[in-house]
């Protein structure tokens, strides 16, 4: 079992960045794929972007792309997203996700096991 825990979000203006983390509990953090997804309010949640294992796959949301980038590390049990250029419509509660299948078995939200709390992301105009 592995417990996750989001830092990073916040308020900033359009334009801006932030880096959000999540860690993770256990020794086995190498082993499980990674998400990041976000929910806004009255919307479903939706994939924002993914890693594999070892960190040499990653997959990102055509709303993302080019602009949010997902990493990890590891050695500190840790997985970044990293959202430059943001804009109001990335307001949203984001999540990270874990799941032990390889990441090219992974199709949606209902195929990651674990997930964190949640940290709110705001972009104001």
């Amino acid at each position: 079992q592995v417990q996750l825990v989001e830092s990073g979000g916040g308020l900033v203006q359009a334009g801006g960045s932030l880096r959000l983390s999540c860690a993770a509990s256990g020794r086995t953090f190498s082993t499980y794929a990674m998400g990041w997804f976000r929910q806004a309010p009255g919307k479903e949640r939706e994939f924002a972007a993914a890693i594999s294992q070892s960190g040499s796959s990653t997959y990102y949301a055509a709303s993302g792309k080019g602009r949010f980038t997902i990493s990890r590390d590891n050695a500190k049990n840790t997985v970044y997203l990293q959202m430059n250029s943001l804009k109001p419509e990335d307001t949203a509660v984001y999540y990270c996700a874990a799941d032990r299948s390889p990441l090219r078995a992974i199709r949606g939200p209902t195929d990651y096991e674990y997930w964190g709390q949640g940290t709110q992301v705001t972009v104001s105009s």
